[in-house]
């Protein structure tokens, strides 16, 4: 007997952000769900590292994209800001260069163009306004057709535009790089280089990535939001909700196989030997775990291997005194020869000889006291790293070599920081590859790499009934907001799909609203 959606159990493999949400949705509209988490916590990437005591966000560190944070906790009836306090972002990032050259920009747009006059002249304050319009109408032009979709392509976005899609793509910009288009919004190369770095937020290299992707410095001027708690408030929210609505999750779960007898889904066994019948099981991992056969045989044909893997990083969590340079929240450190840094990366898969490095200093921002002078604070420190596959991990000199090169790079850039042994914990590729089974350490699933980059990640969909894929590695991408929406498309597929096949008439989306429709129930 064929069971009724609010009848289904429904098993999430996974608990970050994408399984999470996907999870709220579900028990939201009265699905048994029950979330297994192998760690010790939910969050997923979007982890916490404790430091000599204190606790230190060593994962996503930006948010973004509020509205869908927003959305979703309305949808399952609570608010975000009340279950997730934050604060806007004034200063979204100060940037500097080995020659003492700095630069913020900020949440507001002309205070930002304004910096820029100061900082490369009134032309370049111009170009970066053109540059903000173009960007806007880029997002603009995406959102409904691809961000919001289950899985694009080009037969769709023709659909959703009709005629309008062929005047649109001057704006989707897909044929050129990021690199090319951007030294034809800018004359000053080092606003070039800043606004290329955007690239590495999908752990892609802006000499690959198409132009599109200039869209994700609109998304930051729209605003960048501090959680009081740190960003793992954003994962603890999530399951607080998802309790409150009866789902059930299960930390220290590792999922051992995913059974499939009868062309679908069966049941999930977790170690000890527990089997855990499902009508639907969303798992919120790396698709190639799938594919390499970690989750069973039976699985394997829904996974996928990426041709190429995107970036992973190098990290320092630490406790540190600083001197020397003004931090904020979020700082950017660059390189004096990105062509280089990204050939390393990518084409010879080695830590480049000088990094560009980012700071997050977690006790300044809006709202918090001033650090004192002298005083050990809570610093995140990442350069960006080649995945393991087809390297093999880096060796002990690589490693110690990258670590003296970054931190005697922050030095010429105006910040000395002197981090003890005792009070640092490291994370390498080789560690983020064992935190996130068939990952090969990568961060961000496949890179963004050419104009069809978009419309080759995995959907929900997989070709095993009952078998749905949520998380970075798959559409609508990679970051937090990203990820979130994932578990929303999977929400709504398994939702649909359990309608079709069951003897209910009722045939809607969780929470009674298309994903598609996300951002109006948020905004109103």
């Amino acid at each position: 007997m064929k069971r009724s959606p609010e009848a289904a159990r429904v098993v999430v493999v996974g608990g970050g952000v994408g399984g999470l949400a996907a999870a709220c949705l579900l028990a939201r509209e009265g699905a048994a769900v029950t979330l297994l988490e192998r760690g010790a916590a939910v969050g997923g990437k979007m982890r916490q590292i404790e430091v000599d005591g204190r606790p230190i966000d060593s994962g996503p560190t930006v948010l973004t994209m509020r509205w869908v944070f927003d959305a979703l906790f309305e949808r399952c009836g609570a608010r975000f800001d009340e279950r997730v306090p934050v604060t806007k972002a004034e200063v979204l990032a100060r940037h500097a260069w080995a020659d003492g050259a700095r630069l913020d920009l900020f949440a507001d747009r002309a205070r930002s163009a304004d910096a820029i006059g100061d900082f490369a002249g009134r032309r370049a304050a111009r170009e970066y306004l053109a540059f903000c319009d173009a960007a806007r109408k880029t997002y603009a032009f995406v959102e409904d057709s691809f961000i919001n979709s289950q899985r694009p392509t080009v037969t769709g976005l023709l659909a959703h535009h009709g005629v309008r899609l062929f005047g649109g793509l001057r704006h989707v910009d897909g044929w050129r790089s990021m690199w090319s288009a951007l030294g034809k919004h800018f004359g000053d190369p080092r606003l070039r280089q800043l606004f290329a770095r955007y690239a590495t937020y999908t752990g892609s290299s802006p000499f690959d990535a198409p132009a599109t992707l200039n869209l994700i410095a609109h998304v930051e001027q729209e605003g960048v939001w501090l959680p009081r708690e740190g960003m793992i408030a954003v994962a603890h929210g999530m399951r607080a909700l998802l309790e409150e609505l009866g789902g059930e999750v299960r930390c220290g779960a590792e999922v051992e196989r995913i059974e499939v007898a009868g062309g679908r889904v069966a049941a999930v066994h977790v170690a000890g030997g527990e089997r855990l019948a499902a009508d639907a099981v969303v798992f919120n991992g790396d698709p190639g775990a799938l594919a390499d056969g970690l989750l069973g045989d039976g699985a394997a044909p829904a996974g996928e291997r990426p041709p190429q893997r995107s970036l992973s990083a190098i990290t320092w969590s630490t406790v540190a005194p600083t001197a020397g340079f003004p931090l904020t929240r979020h700082g950017v450190f660059f390189s004096d020869d990105y062509p280089a840094e990204f050939e390393a990366l990518f084409r010879r898969q080695r830590i480049p000889d000088r990094p560009t490095i980012y700071v997050c200093a977690q006790d300044r921002g809006e709202g918090l006291p001033p650090v004192p002078d002298g005083a050990p604070e809570r610093l995140f420190v990442l350069v960006c790293a080649p995945a393991i596959d087809g390297r093999g991990p880096l060796s002990p000199e690589e490693i110690e070599t990258c670590e003296t090169a970054t931190f005697d790079w922050l030095r010429r850039c105006g910040l000395q920081v002197r981090p003890t042994a005792e009070r640092t914990v490291r994370t390498l590729p080789r560690d983020f590859a064992r935190l996130f089974p068939g990952s090969a350490g990568a961060l961000y699933g496949p890179p963004s790499h050419g104009w069809r980059a978009g419309l080759q990640r995995a959907g929900a969909t997989t070709s095993i009934p009952g078998l749905y894929l949520a998380g970075g590695g798959v559409h609508p991408g990679a970051g937090v907001p990203m990820a979130t929406l994932s578990g929303c498309r999977a929400a709504e597929q398994v939702w649909a799909d359990l309608a079709s096949t069951s003897r209910s008439s009722r045939v809607v989306t969780p929470g009674g609203t298309s994903t598609s429709s996300i951002r109006t129930a948020a905004t109103g």
